[in-house]
């Protein structure tokens, strides 16, 4: 099942995503910046092969729902987002959302 659905976070609306697969989720939480998702997020790619594409991503390891992945630190940050939204890795996806606003 795939799932879409407005997420306020003080103030600010975003689209949460959630695609239930066999044994894991994939976790999208997005505006039209940037987004923050599940360990399925290759960030090594957007920064090397990809990066002319300026993408604003960052990836959380271990979450499974929505709101563990708003609330669990950052493994990886694309070079993007750290130059443009000064995210670093640790800083939580909500902290890294917030900087989008």
């Amino acid at each position: 099942m795939i799932t879409a659905n407005p997420l306020e976070i003080e103030g600010i609306y975003f689209t949460a995503v959630t695609v239930e697969l066999p044994k894991t989720n994939l976790l999208v939480i997005s505006n039209d910046i940037g987004y923050i998702m599940c360990a399925a997020l290759d960030v090594d790619l957007f920064n090397d092969a990809l990066a002319d594409r300026g993408v604003i991503a960052g990836r959380a390891r271990g979450v499974k729902t929505i709101d563990q992945l708003l609330h669990a630190p950052l493994e990886k940050v694309t070079d993007a987002s750290k130059e443009a939204y000064g995210w670093e890795p640790g800083m939580t996806g909500k902290e890294a959302l917030m900087k989008l606003a």
